[in-house]
């Protein structure tokens, strides 16, 4: 595949960068101007706020067989990178003709699949401390439930660094029962999977070990 990867210096985009070169794709890494980027990827550097952001965008995922956003807001800060970054690249997407389109989002959002303690207790508290990184995620699908192109939403839990554990548990269009925490690399490894599966198109697809 020729994978485009948003957010490529960010700890999850990193290991889907990684993953993806080591499995013999051909992977462009879009990341911020100075950040770190794994070795292997073409490096595509741009801030969605750039007077040429759409340029190199463009240039950035056309020929792309899939476009993978991990992308993410720092802390607890107000922010809208997911949503300001996703809109750019199903923009550019379109302007290309670009159709596969996944999205790393955190099942900390409503959703169904949630048992009682979960959607009464812990969800409530995560959505006032992280109020405003949940706000962007949740207006990036929103954009991306709107759009055209063959988009899958993908939410995992809390992310941990460190070895994965295997092939993780999914949900959907709801989340994983009991399912609390997830490896980066498993979640990259997941992403992987799911670009290549068009039964996921137009779905939103929980994971969690």
């Amino acid at each position: 595949m020729r994978l485009v990867v948003l957010g490529a210096s960010g700890r999850t985009g990193r290991e889907v960068v990684t993953q993806a070169l080591a499995e013999g794709d051909e992977v462009v890494a879009v990341a911020r101007p100075g950040s770190d980027v794994p070795d292997g990827a073409t490096v595509v550097r741009v801030g969605f706020d750039d007077a040429d952001a759409a340029e190199v965008l463009d240039r950035a995922v056309r020929g792309a067989d899939a476009v993978v956003s991990a992308l993410g807001g720092r802390g607890r800060a107000r922010t809208t990178v997911c949503t300001d970054g996703v809109t750019a690249a199903i923009a550019a997407m379109q302007r290309t003709g670009v159709r596969r389109l996944l999205v790393v989002s955190a099942a900390g959002l409503p959703g169904e699949g949630d048992d009682l303690a979960v959607r009464l207790l812990v969800k409530p508290i995560l959505q006032r401390v992280f109020r405003h990184p949940y706000a962007d995620m949740a207006r990036m699908e929103e954009v991306v439930r709107a759009s055209d192109r063959d988009w899958t939403i993908v939410r995992p839990p809390r992310l941990l660094d460190g070895p994965g554990a295997g092939r993780p548990r999914r949900a959907l269009d709801r989340h994983v029962a009991g399912g609390h925490r997830l490896a980066r690399a498993d979640l990259a490894g997941e992403l992987l999977r799911l670009a290549r599966e068009d039964a996921v198109v137009g779905h939103l697809v929980a994971v969690a070990d």
